[in-house]
């Protein structure tokens, strides 16, 4: 079984939002879906639920369209907070199971698992207005997957929560996989991206630019980065005249430096040294899935610079399509 986006075409007035996007998402796997703001990745995910019809090629499950099958094989969780402020947690969320067929009885007693799980449960009985961001999207997340569905779709997923909490839902998306479900989201954090997918699709003005296994990417790049560690504070000045040296992720105490064809690694390493640089680490490993995003699309997947507006930006409740 896969997904299939096959030759997906939609237009919104003159805007051409998605261009005969093409690629496949094996089933049980976790599945990266990259592009800048506006690159058409919603449109795509909507079309993928029947929420908006594609103008040409269809997408399919197994070999059938995506809109001949039954609600409950797809989970939506949208990036727009989804959730009725003034109801209670834990009745919206039997709510929003309900319209899938689950029984009462199961919808509660498996909603107050996940709760217990996000260490939310004490909000069970709270409005969902009174919760932290955060914890709102944990309980969208709750909402999307309560029916089982075969394919979770997640726009966003990591927005609003911190460090513990982004553990947390990583391990959730983990069990799904290893219970063959399949998990497709997108994201502008290119960290969690690589830590969580085998293979990503990226796009950019609604084409596929690159996708494939992370692997494959990385060794099609031609690319070859050095890790670089040193005492006190980082000053990029030190590479920044040297040929065929270039810094791709700047940080505090560390930098990331792409090295052009014929650069050898250890003639930087001594550049550095010579310069009085106090080198503490110093790794030739795989360019980042960051630094393979902006190759292919020109900048980062954060930018605030918005392509084209993206019609399909509509709020939905949680439970998204039921």
């Amino acid at each position: 079984m896969s997904l299939e986006i096959d030759h997906v075409t939609k237009r919104f007035g003159t805007n051409l939002a998605l261009d005969r996007l093409t690629f496949d998402v094996p089933r049980g796997a976790v599945f990266g879906f990259l592009g800048a703001n506006g690159a058409g990745k919603t449109t795509t995910m909507r079309i993928c639920l029947g929420i908006l019809m594609a103008d040409e090629g269809e997408a399919r499950w197994d070999g059938s369209r995506t809109t001949d099958l039954p609600r409950r094989t797809w989970g939506y969780l949208p990036e727009e907070r989804g959730l009725y402020p003034r109801m209670r947690v834990l009745d919206q969320l039997v709510y929003f199971a309900s319209l899938y067929g689950v029984p009462t009885d199961r919808a509660r007693k498996d909603a107050m698992g996940w709760l217990d799980r996000f260490r939310i449960a004490d909000y069970a009985p709270r409005r969902a207005e009174e919760l932290s961001k955060g914890n709102q999207q944990k309980v969208q997340f709750i909402a999307a997957i309560l029916h089982d569905p075969e394919v979770l779709l997640m726009d966003e997923p990591f927005t609003g929560l911190d460090p513990v909490n982004l553990v947390l839902l990583r391990e959730a998306f983990l069990e799904l996989r290893d219970r063959d479900r399949t998990l497709i989201f997108s994201t502008h954090q290119m960290e969690a991206a690589e830590a969580l997918c085998e293979s990503v699709a990226i796009v950019d003005h609604g084409r596929l630019v690159a996708g494939g296994t992370i692997s494959s990417l990385k060794r099609a790049s031609g690319r070859r980065t050095v890790r670089l560690g040193v005492e006190g504070q980082v000053a990029p000045a030190w590479v920044a005249d040297l040929e065929g040296v270039r810094v791709v992720r700047p940080g505090a105490g560390h930098l990331e430096l792409d090295l052009a064809p014929g650069v050898e690694p250890s003639a930087v390493l001594a550049s550095l040294v010579a310069r009085g640089v106090a080198v503490t680490h110093f790794e030739l490993a795989e360019p980042s899935l960051e630094a393979i995003f902006i190759d292919h699309v020109g900048r980062p997947a954060d930018d605030d610079v918005t392509l084209a507006p993206d019609p399909a930006g509509a709020t939905l409740p949680a439970g998204g399509i039921a």
